[in-house]
């Protein structure tokens, strides 16, 4: 098995993806809306991937915050809120913002396993930082490291109700970014002991099953590379200082923050320590090259990857208490429109 995650073309596997992916075997696949027409086709396709490994188990992922950065949407999906509003309820009665999130959490991933969708990366505990970029913005739980974990906590326990892995990000923390990291590489020069504020939701969550690096520089780590890159932060902050042991993923290698030819980038995430390498722009000459340029991967990333899936499940539909948790949710999210 190749480290690696891959994107797919389209809504259905063309002949030199199904031959490629059966040649590489690659840990896993990620879908964006270009794969997501409607519910048969999605599972169809979906069901697909899992028959060319004969995996059950096999790492079918997608980006399902919600909010803004939803794969699947209405009319064929469910709607989530983003994150703010969770933060929002929170203020005024944090049991409440904690039980809406894990109801949320829940039925979306039940919709997700009956996809065929066995890992979400969600959810985000970069906190909010005032005067920071909009990439994480109305995505953040909050600006308190504390109030980020407690909805974290209720959104990974939510996932894994449903059947769902969830994955946290974006490792040692994004929310200080000030450029898109789709487009540059931010720098961020704060101090260590500014620091420890952005890693405490991930400490404090720090025996999830997944996570994911950021492509940010740190210089008080190390002024030379971005996390996901850096055998320092992987070795000294990720795996030391928040104590992560879960299977690490990077964030996409395709993204404008790091340079250097795609496998290249690839070679170097895994070499830095990171479990498995996520391409998502399924470029058959940029996957290729990825799957030339990594090793098999490794024993101990194949333990975190078996344990991350361990409790996954596909679902021949959505059970109807899919919508009654989302009911819940927007009673509960109601409680904040009121006292406002």
């Amino acid at each position: 098995m190749i480290p690696a995650i891959f994107g797919l073309s389209g809504p259905v596997l063309t002949a030199d993806e199904r031959a490629f992916f059966r040649d590489c075997d690659p840990a896993g696949y990620i879908l964006f809306g270009r794969n997501c027409v409607d519910p048969v086709q999605l599972r169809r396709l979906t069901d697909d991937l899992r028959a060319i490994h004969g995996r059950d188990r096999l790492l079918v992922s997608i980006d399902q915050e919600g909010g803004r950065v939803a794969r699947l949407r209405p009319p064929h999906w469910a709607a989530y809120p983003a994150g703010d509003a969770f933060e929002k309820l929170y203020q005024i009665a944090p049991a409440s913002a904690i039980e809406a999130a894990r109801a949320n959490a829940t039925a979306m991933a039940l919709e997700l396993s009956a996809m065929g969708i066995t890992v979400d990366y969600h959810p985000p505990l970069d906190l909010r930082v005032p005067g920071a970029h909009d990439v994480i913005g109305d995505r953040a739980f909050g600006s308190d490291p504390t109030q980020v974990a407690a909805i974290g906590r209720a959104v990974l326990e939510g996932l894994a109700a449903g059947g769902v892995a969830g994955c946290i990000k974006h490792m040692p923390g994004h929310g200080r970014t000030d450029v898109d990291t789709h487009k540059a590489l931010p720098t961020v020069t704060a101090s260590p002991a500014e620091l420890e504020a952005d890693l405490e939701p991930f400490r404090a969550l720090n025996q999830a099953l997944i996570g994911m690096t950021g492509h940010l520089v740190f210089t008080a780590w190390d002024a030379e590379n971005p996390a996901t890159l850096s055998q320092k932060v992987i070795r000294d902050v990720i795996r030391g200082k928040i104590g992560f042991d879960g299977l690490l993923l990077t964030d996409d290698i395709d993204m404008e923050a790091l340079g250097g030819a795609i496998p290249e980038r690839a070679a170097r995430a895994h070499a830095a320590g990171c479990d498995i390498v996520l391409n998502c722009w399924a470029k058959m000459d940029d996957m290729q090259g990825i799957c030339a340029a990594l090793p098999a991967m490794s024993d101990a990333s194949a333990v975190r990857l078996d344990r991350a899936l361990a409790q996954t499940r596909v679902a021949d539909q959505i059970p109807a208490r899919a919508g009654e948790l989302l009911a819940k949710r927007d009673a509960l999210l109601a409680l904040a429109t009121a006292s406002a």
